[in-house]
């Protein structure tokens, strides 16, 4: 995951992969929402932040509470939904 995680934009096409996959396969946008959120929650604890963009994430998912940070998620996957 190092690899997606280097570039911001890759990360940004991964999601947005795993997006879709996930409509196509008829999930709902509060399922890939909820899912998200998970992400996020993994990789706050796991992973260090690989480049500016990640840091400013980690910082705002890390002074948010649990509805800001399922915000902070929702609008991950509505970023690259609609790039």
């Amino acid at each position: 995951m190092s690899t997606v995680l280097s570039k911001f934009e890759t990360w940004k096409h991964f999601l947005k992969d795993r997006v879709a996959q996930g409509k196509k396969i008829g999930l709902t946008d509060e399922t890939i929402a909820n899912l998200a959120f998970e992400i996020g929650s993994f990789l706050d604890e796991k992973v260090d932040p690989q480049n500016d963009e990640e840091r400013v994430l980690k910082q705002l998912w890390d002074v948010g509470d649990e509805a800001e940070r399922k915000t902070i998620a929702g609008l991950m996957v509505k970023l690259v939904d609609k790039s």
